[in-house]
């Protein structure tokens, strides 16, 4: 009988419950919008991070193969008779010769694919898309790529994306050069990851692939498939190989390229985060009124005998429900800006980091789950503490609406309190030399956190100091106003302290922006300073890897307009200690020393060019931060694998860069040249002869090097206005964001303000009926909105300039290696205050104009 009980009570609170929801649509599609916009950032920063890190993955380990170790020489490659001592003297049948490079194909979007060169007859035990077995590649094709001079496959899905088809020739740009290839087969993945990987791929014989990268008699690597309890067969080989040549794990150099953009996708997935952290104060703010509304209900029910604990269980049940429903909507609102997202991520990476294509946006079983879990989790985090003081209420106070905002009141020195704890915290978590940056995320979170919680009590304080002028302004309604924020603090500091961190991150994330952005200029200024700049065209915006055709930069020697031209190689080499390390050789200001850096350490110019000639190196800043070299790297010394052998080399200074990557070497040409039997150039600075027009030179030497169509000859203004497009593109991403986090703050204080506005219907419909006119309660609402939003621009200021400090000083630094100079600008906080301000008198204008239309005698019967 007890049994039948309690289940018909359960079902009774149930439909309650139900009811309840049913009869505050505003409330409930509230709630549901702050969890949807949260998780739906969250999914879709997710999404666009796992599909571009998928399609990297995907294509390096098609390419790879079963291949367990790869043979590598310098920057120019092996030598191909490496190959036939590794398979013929030292007997390693599992081996396979590779050439390969990245090439842009106009006609088919411009887009970059790599050009894979292999050997057929060593390919079986590494990787099986050459073979004829299920009309992989035909027979005949096959025989066409080994017989014939520049043919090449492509994959099945490439060709059928361009209409493509056996016979069709195609135009490679492989540095500045243009050369025709025609397609004689294409290839049948046997399954849908095979055909997505191999869409980037153009294949084509070794041979075929030495002449179009220019690598005649030359390998890339060689890979190699060693059991993993055969060490010794490793070092039988490594003893053997000639000099300059190492023998890596095939995954080495995948994983070492995949950790460049672990920092920047840790700093988008945190900024997403914090979307979903506002959410919160908008799932509190709308779950804690409904527990407010209903105080006299609760009281009713507990009169009645319903426990505590079925108290709690409704309201968590009621928030797990609309919970339920945003988290579904924002998992598809996440699906389809992740479409959106994986483009201006792939850009990013492309410009920054390295290449990779994208076609295809993978929505994983797990990143679905994940933003279930943490939506579900946030709505049940947000609503615990409401539903906690939802148990608290007396029958005998249920009917006194004053008994929330005193318990408020008697809090606040509790949560002021907490609130400089969690700012000791995090100012600890920030400031202790750790490496890891989710400890450093962790004590931003707090950090924020903390500006929240001092939220009451500021607003307390600055409603106390306003009353006095808004009175003298507004007379009777600038008293009302300021009285109504304090008396209402359960549910407008939360409105208050949502908007408050939406403009915080504005401001903080601005700042780092222009600060970032002036620190990159000066830089700028700094190290470019020849007149005209000659590349080839680049796969990445911010490294040039292919060579300029050979004699050019002695062509451009015998310029009459030029009085000077330097050049400079981008490579890539082995380090035993570090593994890839970019090296620069430049040439001509080593000699003169003319070359201007921003220096970080070091001793004068004309000694440190001195001890350059004559074998030390230069190291960037991010060299030194990122890989935690001791002393700043002074004294140091840099072990590199030439074609010679080991070598050693000094560091004498570093120097500030802000190029992406893991740092750069920059050392003496002649030097270079000396060591690596490398001729290669890959980019020319240009000095023109005084009295001479930069931009007429240009169109000079553009016309006399017409037949190098695709040469890139560009003044130095052009350059910079291009580092500075890349640049804004890489923050694109951030701004949408920021503006998406001050969407959901703005949902909150409409909330509250929703939310006042109901609570406050008897109180209002008095006010009506003592003569209070529409236009007054226009204004009355306005300014109660206007106070709001000047309260959280104010906290902003402070909490913005705190959040800029630490991306500035302790994020950037410890993801990037950078050191960036702030610079404050009182436009930014002018803004941000403007915003804010903005936003909550937008917020307002609704519940205004349904205050003003509400028919007072209804609402002096009370709800």
């Amino acid at each position: 009988m007890r049994n039948v009980f309690v289940e018909n009570r359960q079902r009774s609170l149930v439909r309650v419950s139900l009811r309840h929801i049913a009869r505050r649509r505003w409330q409930s599609a509230l709630f549901i919008v702050g969890v949807a916009l949260g998780v739906a950032m969250m999914v879709a920063i997710d999404l666009a991070n796992g599909s571009a890190g998928r399609a990297f993955r995907l294509s390096t380990d098609t390419v790879a193969g079963k291949a367990t170790h790869q043979v590598l020489g310098g920057p120019t490659g092996l030598d191909e008779a490496v190959y036939r001592q590794l398979r013929v003297e030292l007997g390693q049948r599992d081996s396979a010769p590779i050439v390969e490079g990245y090439v842009i194909v106009p006609t088919l979007d411009s887009q970059p694919l790599r050009l894979l060169g292999v050997d057929p007859f060593a390919e079986a035990p590494f990787r099986t898309y050459l073979t004829t077995n299920a009309q992989r590649v035909p027979l005949d094709s096959l025989t066409a790529l080994l017989t014939r001079p520049n043919t090449v496959l492509l994959s099945e899905s490439l060709a059928e994306s361009y209409r493509l088809r056996s016979g069709d020739t195609l135009d490679l740009r492989i540095g500045a050069q243009i050369k025709p290839v025609q397609i004689v087969g294409l290839i049948r993945p046997s399954d849908d990851i095979s055909r997505r990987a191999l869409a980037g791929l153009i294949l084509t014989d070794i041979a075929t692939a030495q002449e179009l990268l220019d690598m005649r008699g030359r390998l890339s690597h060689i890979d190699l498939i060693v059991p993993a309890t055969d060490a010794a067969q490793l070092d039988r080989l490594r003893v053997m190989l000639p000099p300059g040549v190492s023998i890596e794990p095939a995954a080495a150099r995948a994983n070492a390229i995949e950790q460049m953009t672990s920092a920047f996708e840790l700093n988008l997935t945190a900024l997403s985060l914090l979307a979903l952290v506002v959410g919160m104060f908008l799932i509190y703010n709308t779950v804690s009124f409904s527990v407010i509304q209903r105080r006299p209900v609760l009281g009713t029910l507990r009169a009645l005998g319903v426990t505590r604990g079925e108290i709690f269980a409704i309201v968590l049940i009621e928030a797990l429900a609309l919970g339920l429903i945003g988290t579904l909507l924002g998992l598809g609102l996440g699906v389809i800006l992740g479409r959106a997202a994986v483009a201006l991520v792939t850009q990013t990476i492309n410009d920054l980091y390295f290449v990779v294509n994208v076609r295809t946006v993978d929505v994983p079983l797990l990143s679905l789950l994940k933003g279930l879990v943490i939506g579900l989790a946030a709505a049940l985090l947000a609503a615990a503490g409401p539903a906690l003081e939802a148990t608290s209420v007396p029958p005998v106070s249920a009917f006194r609406r004053s008994v929330i905002e005193s318990k408020i009141r008697r809090s606040l020195p509790w949560l002021t309190l907490t609130g400089l704890g969690l700012a000791t915290v995090s100012v600890l978590l920030l400031w202790l030399p750790q490496d890891s940056l989710v400890l450093n995320f962790a004590g931003l979170f707090l950090m924020v956190l903390a500006f929240a919680l001092l939220t009451p009590g500021v607003t307390l304080v600055l409603m106390a100091l306003v009353t006095p002028l808004s009175s003298r302004l507004f007379g009777y309604l600038g008293r009302l106003a300021p009285r109504t924020v304090a008396r209402s603090l359960s549910r407008t500091s939360v409105a208050i302290a949502a908007l408050m961190v939406s403009v915080s991150v504005i401001i903080g994330v601005s700042l780092m922006i222009s600060s970032f952005r002036s620190t990159v200029e000066d830089w700028l200024g700094a190290t470019l300073q020849a007149d005209i700049f000659v590349s080839p065209p680049t796969l990445t915006a911010t490294r040039v890897t292919t060579a300029l055709p050979a004699g050019l930069a002695a062509a451009l020697a015998q310029e009459p307009d030029l009085r000077r031209v330097e050049t400079a190689r981008s490579v890539t080499v082995s380090s035993p200690d570090l593994g890839q390390v970019a090296v620069v050789a430049v040439s001509g200001d080593i000699s003169d020393g003319q070359r201007r850096y921003l220096w970080s350490s070091g001793a004068n110019a004309a000694e440190l060019w001195r001890q350059v000639r004559e074998g030390a190196v230069i190291v960037s800043e991010p060299f030194i931060n990122l890989r935690g070299l001791p002393n700043q790297g002074r004294g140091a010394t840099l072990r590199l694998l030439s074609d010679q052998g080991l070598r050693e080399f000094p560091v004498a200074a570093v120097y500030y860069d802000y190029a992406a990557g893991a740092g750069t070497v920059i050392m003496d040409d002649a030097v270079y040249r000396r060591l690596w039997k490398d001729t290669a150039v890959n980019s020319v600075a240009l000095y023109v002869q005084p009295g001479r027009s930069v931009d007429a030179v240009v169109q000079t030497l553009r016309a006399r090097f017409a037949d190098q169509e695709a040469l890139v000859i560009n003044p130095n203004a052009a350059l910079r206005r291009a580092v500075l497009e890349v640049f804004d593109r890489a923050f694109a991403i951030t701004v949408a964001l920021q503006l998406l986090a001050t969407v959901v703050a703005f949902v909150g204080v409409l909330s509250a303000l929703l939310s006042l506005q109901l609570e406050r219907t008897r109180e209002l419909g008095i006010l009506r009926a003592s003569g209070l006119t529409r236009r007054q309660l226009w204004g009355l609402t306005l300014l109660e909105t206007g106070l709001m939003g000047g309260t959280a621009g104010l906290l902003a200021l402070p909490a913005g300039l705190a959040l800029a400090l630490v991306l500035i000083y302790v994020i950037n630094l410890r993801s990037f290696g950078w050191t960036l100079q702030l610079q404050l600008s009182p436009a930014t906080f002018v803004q941000a205050f403007g915003v804010a301000l903005l936003a909550a008198l937008l917020a307002g204008i609704y519940p205004a104009w349904r205050q003003a239309n509400m028919v007072t005698a209804d609402a002096l019967r009370g709800e």
